[in-house]
């Protein structure tokens, strides 16, 4: 997601407890093309490499895309809809920064 310009990219390991999957990972695209286009790249790059699909949602609206790996959750952003929501806070387990 760095090579595609997403800011705040952030890496959460879930606590195995707590949830059916391992980590999720946030990130932020600056406009409605910019998420989608992040969400292409990495659905097409998980399913290149490891041959993994996808679920996918919220492309319609743009605003806040999800990809569901099974192990591994993906949210891409606008900004403001990642201000208002707030998801870093629910989630209990090791947060990283990755990219401001």
């Amino acid at each position: 997601m760095n090579q595609n310009k997403a800011v705040n990219i952030t890496e959460i390991n879930v606590d195995e407890t707590f949830s059916e999957f391992e980590k999720i990972i946030i990130a932020s695209g600056t406009s409605n093309r910019q998420v989608v286009a992040l969400a292409e790249k990495v659905r097409e790059g998980v399913k290149r490499l490891f041959r993994i699909n996808c679920k996918i949602e919220g492309k319609e609206n743009a605003d806040w895309v999800l990809l569901d790996f099974g192990a591994v959750i993906v949210h891409i952003f606008k900004p403001e809809v990642r201000e208002y929501y707030q998801i870093e806070k629910m989630w209990k387990g090791d947060l990283t920064e990755i990219s401001s």
